[in-house]
């Protein structure tokens, strides 16, 4: 229950973030950002901490291994159609042992895939990917991950009679790269410039006293994270981004070099618009830095990594980053991990009266789901990396005391296509994904699984199944607004602001899916 904020606390909070915005925002911060930020401190109390993380999947991640029935008529379709020569890419059924002279990452090598029981779905059988081990015990047994099924970017509900028909509205190109990664992210193709996850955090930004941390980024540029008001501000895994000093503040050994480069970088004594928006920008820079960098605990710190036993600490060496590469049978370090490592310090610094956030969203990806050949092997160890990184992110937020005040959601471009190629997928709509929280209603399947269509000779042929179309692409059952707004409510967005940043939603029968507590 949010609570109730009188006026006179409202106005010094507005005054904090009008001073806010100015030392961070530059001294044109738009009227509008302080109008937000004293109608959200009327409305919403700022002790109350919560973030959404977003892991965004590029390439499009085959959900079908991920995520697949294994009642006897589905397996047996899912096993038909996706056991194609040379190099079949049907999973093996649970309880299948694994045969360690097989080849690295195939089916058999991998062994069958894991049983989880959705709570919600009594006597219906699913399961994981054999290398979500860690998973399947927060789905089954800690009850903090939870499945949304055949979710996908829709303007309005679509069956497949509806997607033949050219006059039945659909978002415009489908099974393309970046245009459906961008739609994904922004609700629109390539060339979108603002993000649902950064209008959230438009609607909200007046709950933090530093707007410059609200939309934080461990993997460079997101349009995700981009709104009207908010910028996105990008991060490496060590920590703040210097701009051209070292740890100490020097440049070339100097300390005096160090001070000068800031100094003549943020100055400007021209009239010219654009030479003053680039001093500023390089001022906000320097400022953010200085902040970050003095409010984040070291990533050695026991919260958040192995503390080293001697010298210094190596993110590529801490056990806690690490995962077992299934590839080669040894323990890797992990860029997931070492991400959501960063998230969590920043998430630990968020109280911090440098960073002064109380709601703060976060954009976390993995490459190389463009899986149309050598599947096997990609696909097991993104795998393998995903859950090991969700799982340390889990696990750092248990020892944090933050895991009911973080939600954590994984996104893509798009699912794939059911038939194999030979070795691969090919390009295909809707997918299955995670969240995960300790205010997910976790144990459960949401949405509508979809069918698995028959195999027919030409192994393509999906008219049995109302959810597949050409080559078993998924037609969505759930749109990316439904989701969003499930998770935007929780994040404290009102049915309004709702409405706002996702434009589609009045289409749909539902705006909450149920999967948030």
């Amino acid at each position: 229950m949010k609570s109730i904020v009188r006026f006179d606390a409202s106005r010094r909070l507005f005054l904090r973030h009008s001073a806010a915005f100015g030392a961070l925002a530059g001294a044109g911060a738009p009227l509008a950002l302080n109008l937000t930020a004293i109608g959200n401190a009327a409305a919403q109390s700022a002790g109350d901490y919560r973030a959404l993380v977003c892991v965004f999947l590029f390439g499009g991640n085959d959900a079908y291994n991920m995520v697949l029935p294994t009642d006897a008529t589905p397996f047996a379709n899912y096993s038909a159609v996706r056991n194609q020569a040379p190099d079949s890419i049907a999973l093996l059924a649970p309880g299948t042992a694994p045969d360690g002279a097989a080849a690295a990452g195939s089916p058999a090598r991998l062994g069958g895939v894991l049983p989880i029981n959705a709570s919600n779905r009594p006597g219906v059988g699913f399961a994981l990917h054999p290398l979500m081990g860690s998973l399947q015990t927060l789905f089954n047994t800690d009850r903090r991950l939870a499945v949304l099924a055949n979710v996908g970017p829709l303007l309005r509900p679509t069956n497949k009679a509806q997607y033949g028909q050219a006059s039945h509205p659909k978002p415009p190109s489908l099974f393309s790269h970046n245009d459906q990664a961008n739609t994904w992210q922004a609700l629109a193709p390539e060339g979108a410039t603002h993000g649902w996850g950064g209008r959230l955090a438009d609607m909200l930004v007046g709950m933090n006293s530093k707007p410059v941390f609200t939309a934080v980024s461990a993997s460079g540029s997101a349009v995700w994270l981009s709104g009207t008001q908010v910028r996105q501000y990008q991060v490496s895994t060590g920590g703040a981004i210097r701009m051209g000093v070292d740890g100490s503040g020097r440049v070339y050994g100097s300390a005096g070099v160090g001070t000068a480069m800031k100094r003549i970088v943020a100055r400007t004594s021209a009239a010219h618009v654009f030479e003053r928006d680039v001093a500023a920008v390089a001022q906000r820079s320097l400022d953010a830095e200085a902040a970050l960098s003095g409010a984040l605990k070291p990533a050695s710190d026991p919260l958040f990594g192995t503390p080293p036993t001697s010298g210094n600490y190596n993110a590529n060496t801490d056990p806690r980053l690490m995962y077992a590469n299934p590839l080669t049978g040894a323990n890797a370090a992990n860029s997931v991990a070492q991400q959501f490592q960063l998230v969590a310090r920043m998430i630990d610094a968020a109280g911090n009266a440098a960073i002064g956030a109380s709601r703060q969203v976060f954009f976390v990806s993995v490459g190389g789901f463009d899986t149309h050949d050598n599947q096997n092997r990609s696909q097991a160890d993104l795998m393998a990396r995903l859950a090991q990184g969700l799982s340390y992110f889990d696990a750092t937020l248990g020892l944090m005391g933050a895991r009911s005040r973080v939600t954590t959601f994984t996104a893509s471009d798009f699912g794939r296509t059911f038939t194999s190629n030979g070795d691969g997928t090919d390009h295909g709509w809707g997918s299955h994904h995670f969240v995960m929280g300790g205010a997910v209603d976790g144990g459960k399947l949401f949405g509508t699984f979809p069918v698995l269509g028959t195999k027919n000779a030409n192994n393509n042929n999906f008219d049995s199944s109302p959810d597949q179309l050409g080559n078993g692409a998924l037609l969505p059952s759930t749109a990316v607004d439904q989701m969003g707004a499930t998770l935007g409510r929780w994040f404290g967005a009102s049915e309004s602001q709702l409405l706002e940043v996702f434009p589609n939603l009045g289409q749909f029968a539902s705006s909450n899916l149920g999967f948030m507590v």
